[in-house]
């Protein structure tokens, strides 16, 4: 999996930074604040007609040309592809009406997995899981509605979070993929101005009746895939994972909901570095990112990583933090380099004879220890030994084919 950045994923501006269009934006907000009003009102009705009508062809008709009044606009590729034996349907996750919108296209419901129960959990269009307080608890009840004849398909999120849609898709949860031996991913793209990470439903939903329109594009209804004997449930994700950001032009990404979650905390929480210290990776925490791609921030960046691992070579550091803007990602990138180069020009270790099992003297541990003072839990003895173990191997194995 390729890796990108954590900025590249997310809108952490409402409003454009442009000017010109800023002074547009401004122009329209009386207009906009009008549409809005005007559509809440229609919204209302399009709620109530959608709980008057029966699930059916009509219903979802006429419920998707009033949701086009509204701005949300939806637009659908190969609609035959859709399989109609399938009983999950996987798609990637932009917006909080997603599943609204897939919908309107065929039958289908989510499980609402987190947040409002009752009232608000039905009006959104969720369905609602009874006696279920654990995962194991949710994934063994949705297995069983899964096995059950005549229930509409599952529509799952495996991403269990949002993103911009533009970059790169979250990774994917395990557990959708232990429901069912076949699922079908579904490629969703969609194309709205004025989002922001961390919006409630509440105020997305507002700000969708503001602008002028969302457009809803599912791309593809991919064929299904199948789960092949001896593959993982991971595994299962990782290739759906794949299959679907390549249809979609977009990476495939490690980054989860959780660093995610940890990254919005920052940004809300965070306040200017006036200290300085020695070392200033030493004030970096597990995983911080790199805000911003210009390369002065990145050169600072790479100074600061040299501080710590000295050894490496610059142009390396500059590389990897540029491809990744993950300084943590840069530094345990580096650990194993770091001993190898300390192995191959100290001379406790030089003039040592090495014996089976491979073992660096104590005073050698303490001395790399010592170096990374400064950034406590970087490594530890533990690390440093399997680190010396592989390198002596390593070397052990060039020296025989020589």
């Amino acid at each position: 999996m390729e890796t990108r950045g954590i900025e590249d994923m997310f809108d952490f501006r409402r409003f454009p930074k442009d000017p010109v269009v800023l002074l547009l934006l401004m122009v329209y907000f009386p207009v906009g604040i009008c549409l809005m009003f005007l559509r809440i009102f229609i919204g209302v009705h399009v709620f109530l007609v959608s709980c008057a009508l029966p699930e059916s062809f009509v219903r979802r008709f006429i419920v998707r040309i009033m949701c086009s009044v509204l701005g949300m606009h939806v637009r659908q590729k190969n609609p035959r592809s859709r399989d109609k034996n399938t009983q999950l349907f996987i798609c990637n996750h932009v917006t909080e009406f997603d599943h609204n919108i897939i919908n309107l296209l065929t039958p289908c419901n989510t499980p609402q997995l987190e947040g409002s129960t009752g009232f608000v959990c039905w009006a959104r269009g969720f369905m609602e899981i009874h006696s279920a307080s654990t995962q194991e608890a949710v994934g063994e009840s949705l297995r069983r509605y899964c096995s059950t004849d005549g229930t509409p398909p599952l529509l799952l999120f495996p991403e269990e979070d949002t993103t911009n849609g533009r970059a790169g898709l979250l990774k994917f949860s395990s557990w959708p993929f232990s429901l069912t031996g076949s699922i079908q991913p579904v490629a969703l793209r969609v194309t709205r101005p004025f989002s922001t990470l961390g919006s409630s439903w509440l105020t997305e939903l507002l700000w969708t009746f503001f602008t002028p329109c969302t457009v809803y594009h599912v791309r593809y209804w991919l064929p299904p895939v199948s789960r092949q004997d001896g593959e993982s449930a991971q595994e299962f994700a990782n290739k759906v994972q794949e299959l679907l950001a390549g249809e979609l032009g977009l990476v495939s990404t490690k980054i989860t909901k959780a660093d995610k979650a940890e990254h919005m905390k920052r940004k809300r929480h965070s306040v200017p570095q006036t200290a300085t210290s020695e070392y200033p990776a030493a004030n970096w925490t597990r995983g911080e990112i790199l805000l911003g791609t210009d390369e002065r921030r990145i050169a600072k960046m790479a100074q600061q990583v040299k501080d710590v691992l000295p050894h490496v070579p610059l142009n390396v550091i500059t590389k990897d933090l540029g491809r990744t803007r993950f300084l943590q990602h840069v530094l345990n990138s580096h650990k194993y380099l770091f001993i190898r180069f300390y192995l191959q020009n100290d001379q406790l270790v030089l003039n040592r004879p090495h014996s089976r099992p491979f073992s660096l003297p104590e005073s050698a541990m303490d001395k790399i220890i010592l170096h990374f003072t400064h950034f406590p839990n970087f490594i530890d003895r533990n690390q440093i030994k399997m680190l010396t173990s592989e390198h002596f191997r390593q070397k052990e194995k060039y020296a025989e084919k020589c």
